[in-house]
């Protein structure tokens, strides 16, 4: 019998399919998986996976775009260097444009 996968397992499958060059918000993630309220665990599942190079933690930031898990990244910016390495515009720790970047889990 498979063992069916814990909350931060759910949310890393679902990290993983955010295309390149698009964001996705935590609270997306979370009302996916049919817990809307737990954009906050999402969050520290984000955190949690930074050991783990196939989660794509800086494609997922807050619902008005705010890169508000920047802080840990290792380096300074790192989160904006890789978002914009993937040609996202990114202002003052803010994605400009963040509904034309935006990809919902449900696509």
């Amino acid at each position: 019998m498979p063992k069916e996968d814990n909350f931060f397992d759910k949310v890393y499958k679902i990290a993983r399919k955010i295309p390149y060059g698009r964001v996705t918000s935590y609270g997306a993630i979370a009302k996916h998986l049919g817990a809307a309220r737990s954009a906050r665990m999402v969050g520290w599942a984000m955190n949690a996976s930074h050991n783990d190079d196939t989660v794509p933690a800086h494609r997922v930031v807050n619902k008005q775009g705010l890169l508000t898990g920047k802080h840990h990244f290792d380096g300074i910016n790192l989160m904006q260097q890789l978002l914009e390495s993937e040609g996202v515009i990114v202002e003052n720790s803010k994605i400009i444009d963040f509904k034309a970047v935006f990809w919902s889990p449900n696509e």
